[in-house]
Protein backbone atom coordinates (compact mmCIF):
# COMPACT_ATOMS: atom_id res chain seq x y z
CA UNK A 1 0.00 0.00 0.00
CA UNK A 2 0.64 3.57 -0.61
CA UNK A 3 0.23 6.44 1.78
CA UNK A 4 0.09 9.76 0.57
CA UNK A 5 -0.44 12.73 2.81
CA UNK A 6 -0.78 16.67 2.01
CA UNK A 7 -1.99 15.86 -1.56
CA UNK A 8 -4.35 19.56 -0.92
CA UNK A 9 -0.71 21.65 -0.66
CA UNK A 10 0.84 20.18 -4.25
CA UNK A 11 1.85 22.69 -6.58
CA UNK A 12 1.67 23.22 -10.19
CA UNK A 13 4.03 25.28 -12.54
CA UNK A 14 2.69 29.12 -13.89
CA UNK A 15 -0.47 28.82 -15.31
CA UNK A 16 -0.99 25.39 -15.26
CA UNK A 17 -3.99 25.29 -12.65
CA UNK A 18 -5.94 27.29 -15.28
CA UNK A 19 -4.46 25.62 -18.80
CA UNK A 20 -4.32 22.16 -17.92
CA UNK A 21 -7.47 19.82 -17.66
CA UNK A 22 -8.85 16.41 -16.90
CA UNK A 23 -11.53 14.42 -18.12
CA UNK A 24 -14.73 13.25 -16.53
CA UNK A 25 -17.63 11.46 -17.41
CA UNK A 26 -20.97 12.30 -15.11
CA UNK A 27 -22.82 9.19 -15.89
CA UNK A 28 -25.61 10.48 -17.99
CA UNK A 29 -25.87 10.63 -21.41
CA UNK A 30 -24.94 13.91 -22.50
CA UNK A 31 -28.70 14.46 -24.33
CA UNK A 32 -30.27 13.05 -20.96
CA UNK A 33 -31.16 16.87 -19.39
CA UNK A 34 -30.74 16.15 -15.30
CA UNK A 35 -31.72 18.66 -13.04
CA UNK A 36 -30.72 21.09 -15.99
CA UNK A 37 -26.98 20.05 -15.07
CA UNK A 38 -24.56 19.93 -17.52
CA UNK A 39 -24.44 15.69 -18.56
CA UNK A 40 -21.95 13.86 -20.76
CA UNK A 41 -18.33 14.35 -21.38
CA UNK A 42 -16.33 17.23 -19.26
CA UNK A 43 -13.16 18.67 -19.43
CA UNK A 44 -12.59 20.20 -15.95
CA UNK A 45 -9.50 22.61 -15.14
CA UNK A 46 -7.22 21.61 -12.50
CA UNK A 47 -8.19 24.10 -10.26
CA UNK A 48 -11.94 23.58 -10.00
CA UNK A 49 -10.85 19.77 -9.80
CA UNK A 50 -8.72 20.63 -6.83
CA UNK A 51 -11.65 22.62 -5.08
CA UNK A 52 -14.12 20.09 -5.55
CA UNK A 53 -11.80 17.14 -4.12
CA UNK A 54 -7.56 17.82 -3.30
CA UNK A 55 -6.96 14.33 -3.92
CA UNK A 56 -8.78 13.90 -7.19
CA UNK A 57 -5.71 15.65 -9.35
CA UNK A 58 -2.97 13.28 -7.55
CA UNK A 59 -5.41 10.05 -8.32
CA UNK A 60 -5.77 10.97 -11.60
CA UNK A 61 -2.48 11.33 -12.64
CA UNK A 62 -1.41 8.20 -10.79
CA UNK A 63 -3.79 6.30 -12.60
CA UNK A 64 -3.18 7.40 -16.00
CA UNK A 65 0.40 6.55 -15.42
CA UNK A 66 -0.45 3.38 -14.74
CA UNK A 67 0.01 0.30 -17.15
CA UNK A 68 -3.38 -0.18 -18.99
CA UNK A 69 -3.90 -3.87 -17.52
CA UNK A 70 -6.78 -5.65 -15.44
CA UNK A 71 -4.32 -5.36 -12.36
CA UNK A 72 -5.13 -1.58 -12.43
CA UNK A 73 -8.18 -1.01 -10.59
CA UNK A 74 -6.33 -3.75 -8.04
CA UNK A 75 -3.38 -1.99 -7.64
CA UNK A 76 -5.13 2.14 -7.48
CA UNK A 77 -7.23 0.48 -4.82
CA UNK A 78 -4.00 0.22 -2.80
CA UNK A 79 -3.16 4.04 -3.16
CA UNK A 80 -4.40 5.92 -0.28
CA UNK A 81 -4.39 9.72 -0.56
CA UNK A 82 -4.99 12.33 1.96
CA UNK A 83 -5.59 15.70 1.74
CA UNK A 84 -3.78 16.58 5.07
CA UNK A 85 -1.64 14.72 7.62
CA UNK A 86 -5.00 13.36 9.50
CA UNK A 87 -4.27 9.68 8.51
CA UNK A 88 -6.48 7.13 10.42
CA UNK A 89 -4.83 4.83 12.85
CA UNK A 90 -5.36 1.64 11.15
CA UNK A 91 -3.36 2.76 8.08
CA UNK A 92 -0.52 4.74 9.63
CA UNK A 93 -0.19 1.08 11.93
CA UNK A 94 0.94 -0.37 8.70
CA UNK A 95 2.95 2.49 7.61
CA UNK A 96 6.78 0.96 8.03
CA UNK A 97 9.05 3.75 6.27
CA UNK A 98 8.82 6.96 5.00
CA UNK A 99 10.45 8.63 1.72
CA UNK A 100 12.33 11.96 3.29
CA UNK A 101 11.16 15.48 1.82
CA UNK A 102 13.63 16.15 -0.60
CA UNK A 103 13.93 20.00 0.00
CA UNK A 104 12.47 21.86 2.98
CA UNK A 105 8.80 23.89 2.71
CA UNK A 106 9.46 27.43 2.01
CA UNK A 107 7.59 29.76 4.83
CA UNK A 108 5.31 32.36 4.02
CA UNK A 109 5.24 36.35 4.91
CA UNK A 110 3.05 35.56 7.70
CA UNK A 111 5.59 32.97 8.95
CA UNK A 112 8.40 36.01 9.46
CA UNK A 113 8.41 37.92 12.28
CA UNK A 114 8.76 41.79 12.18
CA UNK A 115 12.34 41.71 13.19
CA UNK A 116 13.34 39.47 10.31
CA UNK A 117 11.30 41.23 7.71
CA UNK A 118 13.15 44.60 9.03
CA UNK A 119 16.45 42.99 8.90
CA UNK A 120 15.84 41.10 5.36
CA UNK A 121 18.66 42.82 2.84
CA UNK A 122 16.82 45.16 0.15
CA UNK A 123 17.78 44.72 -3.34
CA UNK A 124 17.66 48.68 -3.61
CA UNK A 125 16.92 51.70 -1.62
CA UNK A 126 14.66 53.97 -2.46
CA UNK A 127 15.48 57.46 -2.62
CA UNK A 128 13.62 60.45 -0.73
CA UNK A 129 12.94 62.21 -3.56
CA UNK A 130 11.29 59.06 -5.03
Amino acid sequence: HVVVINSKHIALLGREWQYRVYYHHTGYPAAFKHMGRINGKLWIPAWQLHDRDPTLILWKAVYNNMENTMMRKNMIARLHIFPEEDVPEDIMANVTSQIPQLRPVPKTLQDYSDEEKANFPHVFVKSEDF
